[in-house]
């Protein structure tokens, strides 16, 4: 008779990431990306990317391509705007829950709102994490999709933001074509709590304030726990409140 594994809990510290700068780009990475490999640290369950980026204002990402990948943006500060060779357009605001399926194939841009520094409309940049997962199976025809949540936000409940999981067919904002992920995120007040999703892999990212994570401590902003076996464990909201990010996992890449 099998036995159900013991969770297993992984802290990596904000300033553990990777991390990339040009002129107009700050980006942290939680895995492998670009230039930046780490054999040991290319993905968490079916999550291959996770990247903290701070763009200046009227700058970002000039049209490139991507195939076989969910693509989910959760802007923090500021507006980005997207574009793509398959005519979607949209301007993603804190928020507003995205998504982009490549497909078999997809050209997009990505600029931060607003006008450079210096000039008479100075405006701010814009901060995202930006987050990647394979989908069920590769190819099929791009798609986008991006719907307001700002308000059920202020509820402090954890709210289904892009899911492929049948059981949030109803409450998710956005889909994914991938039936064994979902991200979930959380405004959370001082003190406030909210339990973790049981399962395989739950990657927990606080990209605002901090919490105490039950059993290991406390997590400040930018740090992740990366949770095996999850069953469902309470973070409490520090006294700035929390803004967390999760992805509960069901299958992983092999």
């Amino acid at each position: 008779m099998g036995t159900t594994p013991a969770p297993a809990v992984e802290v990596r510290r904000a300033t553990d990431r990777m991390r990339t700068r040009t002129g107009w780009l700050d980006s942290r990475h939680s895995f492998s990306f670009g230039a930046h490999y780490d054999p040991a640290n290319t993905h968490f369950g079916l999550l291959m990317a996770s990247n903290e980026d701070v763009l200046a204002p009227g700058r970002g990402f000039d049209p490139h391509p991507h195939r076989d990948m969910e693509i989910v943006t959760w802007v923090l500060e500021g507006t980005l705007v997207h574009e793509d060779d398959a005519g979607h357009s949209g301007v993603i605001r804190p928020g507003t829950a995205q998504r982009m399926s490549a497909g078999s194939g997809i050209v997009h841009s990505e600029r931060a709102g607003g006008v450079a520094a210096g000039t008479p409309d100075e405006s701010p940049g814009v901060h995202l994490v930006q987050m990647w997962v394979l989908p069920d199976s590769p190819g099929g025809t791009p798609g986008y999709e991006q719907v307001d949540i700002g308000a059920a936000l202020g509820s402090g409940e954890l709210l289904v933001v892009a899911s492929g999981r049948r059981e949030h067919a109803a409450d998710r904002a956005v889909s994914l074509r991938q039936e064994n992920a979902a991200l979930l995120a959380a405004r959370l007040r001082p003190g406030a709590t909210a339990e973790l999703p049981a399962a395989p892999q739950v990657h927990l990212f606080v990209a605002r304030g901090g919490v105490e994570l039950e059993g290991s401590g406390p997590l400040t902003r930018g740090d992740a726990a990366r949770i095996t076996a999850s069953e469902g464990q309470r973070t409490v909201a520090g006294p700035d409140g929390a803004e967390l990010l999760l992805w509960e996992m069901h299958a992983e890449l092999r």
